[in-house]
């Protein structure tokens, strides 16, 4: 049986007789309060906008703060407060003006949208040619999202910070974006939903500016990955805090989600040294607290949060030695987005040893990935966004992945509830691969914007 909830405004308290005034001055004054507040409260829910069904999972702001529902799924916004945000996974965040409860009965909706992503780095971005071809594909009906580097995989930051951290240690020399508030207006007027990529503690220039905050090998010199590319301590406080500053710039130019990417440990196979405890407890508290961290920091911006992870940590009960546990990241973030390239499976996963043998293994892969993270978590599946191959195979047979190969991932996301897709490709070419080539689709203006 459903559950139908009147909703209702408590507006002012009406004016009172002199007799009425003595009487309600009388009254013992923790019951007095009790009436003000009521008096002085908006009461709301939040629902889909084509359904009018209550929202899973809604985060509900106002002046910076997150509200919480009670038993019933209902807001209380406080009467001063002129505007609230609102979003939920699987639709698009949207900003309400709370007196407009007294005309549509406390109720409000959030837009159902799916983002379908396209990769661009710093340089894809900033090549016309590249982002054009990119835009004709979202033009095209083949995606509606960008996922935009903004702190690259050498830890530059490529837009004009004004964070002091970073212009001392000389991250800033490559400036690709020269104003991330013109970025975002231009893919909004054009109905682009955009996401802002953060590579997190692989940090090659805070490493070596500030060897106190690096990952150091036992010997004490700094530890430098297979492209050797130094990191930065996950348990270091400026560490946490520099990464979410960047996260707050993204948030303030408008960017609609914030993404994390690198957000672990380094798997190395030598020991390393930490300024935390490195057992397993350790390096998921340091995972999960620095993304409980910068959810807070953005509370006050209304921008999802998002948090890449490794395709194994979907199927490993334990934290795949890098800190990502797999139902301690779902409880943090709007949305986790597990890499589910085939080619990253090279042991296969479990009852499927092939990852990759035919298109219908490429979609079993996975298919049977997300399905496992749904059982595991009994979370609310659009949680959920994987980021899905779109370049040649690398472990396998060179498979190159054109449209036979890239459909299926997307059909197997698509069958799983998921909430959209990602698609990464390092040269950012994905032309070629199916997507929008037979039929055009009008953008419209992203709501809020």
């Amino acid at each position: 049986m459903t559950h139908k909830l009147v909703q209702k405004v408590i507006l002012p308290m009406p004016v009172m007789s002199k007799s009425q005034l003595q009487i309600f001055a009388a009254l013992p004054l923790f019951f007095v309060a009790a009436l003000l507040h009521a008096a002085a409260t908006v009461q709301t829910r939040i629902v889909d906008a084509t359904t009018n069904q209550p929202v899973a999972d809604a985060t509900v702001t106002v002046n910076g703060k997150l509200l919480t529902a009670d038993a019933a799924g209902i807001y209380t916004i406080p009467a001063e407060a002129q505007f609230f945000g609102a979003r939920a996974p699987g639709y698009l965040a949207a900003t309400f003006v709370s007196a407009d409860a007294a005309k549509n009965g406390g109720t409000f909706g959030l837009k159902p949208f799916a983002v379908k992503a396209l990769y661009l780095s710093e340089f894809g971005v900033s090549s016309s040619i590249i982002r054009n071809s990119a835009l004709d594909i979202i033009h095209h009906g083949g995606a509606n999202a960008l996922v935009v580097n903004i702190k690259s995989d050498h830890g530059l930051l490529v837009y004009p910070s004004e964070i002091p951290l970073a212009k001392s240690i000389g991250a800033r020399k490559l400036t690709t974006i020269k104003s991330l508030t013109d970025l975002v207006k231009t893919n909004h007027a054009q109905g682009i939903y955009m996401i802002a990529r953060i590579v997190t503690f692989k940090d090659d220039p805070l490493a070596n500016a500030r060897p106190d905050l690096a990952v150091h090998l036992e010997d004490g010199a700094l530890f430098r990955d297979r492209e050797h590319l130094s990191w930065t301590d996950p348990f270091q406080p400026e560490v946490r805090a520099y990464n979410i500053a960047i996260a707050v710039e993204a948030a303030k130019a408008g960017f609609d989600e914030v993404q994390f990417d690198y957000v672990r440990f380094p798997d190395a196979a030598t020991k390393l040294k930490f300024s935390g405890p490195t057992d397993e407890a350790g390096r998921v508290k340091a995972i999960s607290d620095f993304l409980a961290q910068a959810h807070t920091a953005l509370i006050p911006y209304n921008v999802f949060q998002s948090a890449d992870i490794f395709g194994y940590v979907l199927w490993n009960t334990n934290d795949t030695g890098i800190g990502q546990h797999l139902e301690e990241v779902v409880k943090i973030v709007d949305y986790v987005c597990p890499m589910l390239y085939p080619s990253g499976f090279k042991f296969g996963i479990p009852g499927h040893p092939k990852p990759m043998a035919s298109t219908d293994d490429i979609y079993n892969t996975i298919k049977l990935t997300l399905d496992n993270a749904e059982k595991r978590t009994h979370a609310n599946p659009r949680k959920f966004r994987p980021w899905l191959q779109a370049f040649r195979d690398y472990a396998f047979d060179k498979l190159v992945f054109g449209p036979t190969e890239v459909s299926a991932q997307i059909r197997a996301a698509t069958d799983a509830h998921m909430d959209g897709w990602l698609l990464w490709n390092p040269h950012n070419r994905y032309t070629g691969i199916g997507l929008g080539e037979t039929k055009a689709a009008p953008l419209a203006t992203l709501p809020g914007h």
